[in-house]
């Protein structure tokens, strides 16, 4: 008899309740990715952010000490989306760090195809410009580096959250590079996200093409 109250309430009340969970996870999961900051800076050439799902990371002068957070961000982020539409990894670093960058390609070239890795050489104070522009709580290290990488979408806009259990305010502008914890829990959940969005939009972009 115990044993059937144990049950009756378990379908009751548990089985709604973990439904209800599931739910709300899947509509987090597959709602749209906010965005925090409007009309940031660009960049000129190829790299530009326009019309591309950049991934914005800083180097700074000592390459060498930013090389495994680079790494971390190659086997997490990159290996899973750099065969994605629009999809780029835009690294900035200073003029002066060109030789070592030519090298470190080199090494990212020997895990993956490291066409969509894309260097972007600036003065210091243009690097501080486009990282001020993300309006972002963070500031640059002494070396013009940062251990945070950003979301850019096709229209100069910062993407990330702002229900973030793990910040004061819920709102989470860049990802910590060093925690590879991070970049694989929410950085690529975020980033799948906007692609599934994509696909919805071009979907229904479709739809309307036949319609017409």
């Amino acid at each position: 008899m115990q044993k059937k109250k144990f049950t009756l309430l378990f379908l009751l009340f548990i089985v709604p309740l973990l439904f209800y969970i599931f739910l709300s996870k899947g509509i987090y999961h597959y709602a749209n990715l906010p965005i925090l900051t409007e009309n940031i800076v660009d960049i000129k050439g190829e790299e530009t952010f326009k019309d591309h799902f950049s991934i914005v990371s800083f180097l700074g002068d000592d390459i060498e000490s930013s090389k495994d957070k680079l790494f971390n961000l190659n086997e997490v982020i990159y290996k899973r989306y750099h065969g994605k539409k629009h999809f780029q990894s835009v690294v900035i670093v200073p003029f002066k760090a060109e030789e070592e960058i030519i090298e470190l390609k080199e090494r990212l070239g020997t895990y993956t195809d490291a066409s969509k890795w894309k260097f972007v050489f600036m003065a210091h104070e243009d690097m501080v410009a486009v990282f001020n522009s993300f309006d972002s709580p963070f500031t640059m290290n002494d070396d013009f580096s940062s251990d945070y990488v950003f979301i850019v979408d096709r229209k100069l806009r910062l993407r990330g959250r702002k229900d973030d259990e793990d910040t004061v305010d819920g709102k989470l502008y860049g990802y910590d590079m060093n925690s590879v914890a991070e970049l694989k829990n929410k950085m690529r959940d975020d980033i799948g996200i906007i692609y599934y969005q994509l696909k919805k939009s071009m979907e229904k972009e479709k739809r309307y093409k036949r319609k017409v």
